[in-house]
């Protein structure tokens, strides 16, 4: 059981402190079932981008045992096509509420199963893990269209959606560098992987035009930050340019533009895209503005607040948002394996499309 020795490494001055890092993470594991799935909350259905998101959280607070059963629950439910569906039920897997088949979902397991080997050294682990892995990456790029973005989903009958997120094409790059990392420990390089991810980042980079007009969404903003496509003066600037439109003084960052709606899932991962960028302080001052969101009885966090009408809305504690939390707090914290995920200095690029490369 979690205990505060355990979570001393996730305080953060008027964030958390150890207890309440501690109960944060037993209200994750007071939702995750017996057979590993971990869905929003209970009475609530799982995604898998999610269920991955609250794994990564608890390995970031050393449950690493909880967050194998939650890789094992998604190796069990893999579809044959690499995928998996948008949403199942809580409580019986077999009842699928979104037959949908989501790309940003499926490349996630790259970024979980990396990190939780970056955080065990589990050599087993990533033998068992990278079929899943392979096949989930190859039905990701099955929808990579010409211009390298990523078509967001297949219908329920199988039909391509072509249209392509930012957010999501970002999610991905994230987990393609991530997969890249696996193939490169399990000494199985993956050109055609390489390819696609350089591709991908330069449609990120360069072809707005490339992806669904969603800029009123601040996942918009800053994901390909946080995805790692964009760096440097490139990435600050994005950050500056969005920062008044979508950040809230003292209360987060809202959700969409210009609903007067802050959530916690958005602000944590603008903090850690702001980490990312080595501004810790702003990382900080974003996390500690979130803390109206906490559930002192849970250790949970609800979902976001409508500051006009002073209402928290919806009325939900999800595991997701906990997870996010502390994923950017163990990111602040120096928490090896986080950093290594989020930070991507250690992880492969991929290659730059021909259009891109230099000539000698």
């Amino acid at each position: 059981m979690t205990s505060p020795e355990r979570t001393e490494h996730l305080v953060l001055p008027g964030v958390l402190t150890a207890e309440q890092a501690t109960a944060t993470v037993r209200g994750i594991l007071a939702v995750q079932r017996e057979d590993g799935a971990i869905p929003w909350f209970r009475g609530h259905h799982l995604d898998p981008w999610d269920h991955i998101e609250a794994a990564m959280a608890l390995d970031a607070a050393g449950e690493h045992a909880a967050a194998e059963r939650a890789y094992a629950w998604l190796a069990r439910h893999q579809n044959t096509d690499g995928s998996w569906y948008a949403a199942y039920a809580d409580g019986d897997p077999h009842d699928v509420t979104d037959h949908g088949r989501e790309t940003n979902f499926c490349a996630y397991i790259a970024v979980g199963v990396w990190h939780h080997y970056l955080a065990t050294g589990d050599d087993a682990f990533i033998d068992r893990m990278w079929p899943v892995v392979f096949a989930a990456v190859e039905f990701v790029l099955a929808l990579q269209q010409p211009g390298g973005q990523i078509g967001w989903k297949r219908e329920a009958d199988g039909t391509p959606v072509t249209d392509a997120l930012l957010t999501g094409s970002s999610s991905i790059h994230q987990a393609l560098r991530c997969a890249l990392a696996i193939a490169e420990q399990r000494e199985e390089p993956q050109p055609d992987w390489e390819l696609a991810t350089g591709a991908l980042a330069h449609a990120i980079r360069r072809h707005p035009e490339r992806f669904l007009d969603k800029d009123r969404y601040s996942m918009d903003w800053y994901y390909p930050v946080l995805g790692g496509a964009l760096t440097g003066p490139e990435a600050k600037a994005r950050i500056e340019e969005g920062w008044d439109r979508f950040v809230v003084p003292d209360l987060g960052v809202r959700c969409v533009v210009p609903n007067p709606w802050v959530t916690g899932g958005e602000s944590a991962e603008l903090a850690l895209a702001l980490w990312v960028l080595g501004e810790s302080d702003r990382a900080l001052e974003i996390l500690q503005s979130i803390q109206h969101l906490r559930d002192p009885e849970s250790g949970l966090y609800w979902t976001g607040y409508v500051f006009e009408d002073r209402a928290r809305w919806p009325e939900e504690l999800t595991t997701w948002t906990a997870g996010s939390l502390l994923l950017a707090v163990a990111a602040l914290g120096g928490d090896e394996a986080t950093c290594a995920v989020f930070s991507g200095e250690r992880l492969p690029g991929g290659l730059a499309p021909e259009c891109c490369r230099s000539t000698p």
